[in-house]
């Protein structure tokens, strides 16, 4: 199932929820139409179980590369060359699929909004605790603001992950996560 969804996802990703057709998603899945509408409910249901199997596999990666960087402002650095290296080539035009659902989705449908408002929540609070844990460690400078700083890495990210989609080149996207690290000196 989770290969199907991977599929289902990337269909998402492309085309975006309302371009999307059953048949498109049917042949991605490699599943009859009954099996899906069977799973799934139906094309909404489908997007929502991509949706979080999207936030599942993205968050274990982020984890699995914070966990090797030595500091949080390494860990803060190595977040932002994830999110850069997301928003170029092939991968970033597809774009994101948690940033397509908040401009395409959430303003008519209020369970993809509170699940988009969940996933920003989460990547805001994980940078709001780096940015402490960097002031505890002694890697983030004293006087930058949590909060607001936080913010503007999150506006950041995923404003990298809008960009993405006109197939920015990595070396130009990489400049802009070591932009980002300025605002924590």
């Amino acid at each position: 199932m989770d290969s199907a969804l991977d599929e289902a996802l990337r269909v998402f990703s492309e085309r975006g929820y309302y371009a999307a057709s059953i048949s498109e998603l049917t042949e991605a899945m490699g599943l009859t139409a009954g099996s899906v509408y069977k799973a799934f409910g139906d094309k909404r249901g489908v997007f929502l179980a991509a949706f979080d199997r999207y936030r599942h596999v993205r968050q274990r990666l982020i984890d699995e590369a914070l966990a090797e960087a030595p500091n949080a402002h390494e860990k803060l650095r190595t977040l932002a060359r994830f999110f850069a290296e997301a928003s170029c080539g092939e991968i970033g035009r597809r774009g994101c699929l948690v940033v397509g659902s908040a401009t395409e989705l959430a303003l008519f449908d209020e369970e993809v909004a509170n699940r988009v408002g969940v996933a920003f929540d989460f990547d805001e609070k994980r940078i709001l605790d780096l940015i402490r844990l960097g002031h505890s460690d002694g890697s983030v400078a004293k006087h930058v603001d949590p909060e607001s700083t936080a913010c503007a890495l999150l506006a950041l990210t995923k404003g990298m992950r809008v960009i993405g989609k006109t197939g920015r080149k990595a070396e130009h996207m990489l400049a802009v996560a070591e932009t980002a690290m300025k605002l924590l000196n």
